[in-house]
């Protein structure tokens, strides 16, 4: 009667003690990923995505002529797995840390080879892989209250477009094909 009594407290012990558990709380800014594969050539973004939240977002929340993040906790990733065209360059396919430094009217698009960072506090430009500038588009008829990235694609070529507030900006790009 004792070992059965022993067993029922401890297996009463053990349930109260896993109900008791925290629930794994969501993030405030989840991860998000967006791809785009076009013939055998992939590109894969892997960014996390804040919220407006009421927030003035460009010019104060992310300082016009500050390198950012491009997002949110960590910093933002693209792989591809094929060279792309990006203005008159070429990215070489990989991984880089995409950061940026938003004006009000460009941004300046940084591929960065250090990866696995938390934001842009140990930027470092001596490992930029390439760098381009793009205008801004001004969204006039939505809010994006989440920061969110997208692809716009067309056979080999196709645009990495980033949206949050009423601010658009689009990197075009061309994926090198072997003719």
């Amino acid at each position: 009667m004792y070992r059965l009594s022993f067993f029922l407290l401890c297996t009463i012990i053990s349930v109260t003690a896993c109900l008791a558990q925290d629930a794994v709380k969501p993030r405030p800014s989840p991860i998000s990923v967006v791809t785009m594969k076009y013939d055998n050539h992939y590109v894969k973004v892997t960014y996390g995505q804040p919220h407006k939240k009421g927030r003035e977002v460009f010019g104060s929340l992310v300082p016009y002529g500050k390198v950012w993040r491009t997002g949110a906790n960590e910093a933002t990733e693209i792989t591809t797995t094929t060279d792309l065209e990006i203005g008159d360059s070429i990215l070489a396919k990989g991984t880089y840390t995409i950061f940026s430094i938003p004006e009000a009217d460009s941004w300046t698009i940084i591929f960065n080879k250090e990866l696995g960072q938390w934001g842009a506090y140990n930027y470092n430009e001596e490992f930029d892989a390439l760098r381009v500038t793009v205008p801004v588009i001004p969204i006039q008829d939505a809010v994006f209250e989440p920061f969110t990235i997208k692809f716009r694609g067309k056979n080999e070529s196709g645009d990495l477009i980033m949206m949050w507030d009423k601010t658009s900006v689009e990197v075009p790009f061309e994926f090198v094909t072997e003719e």
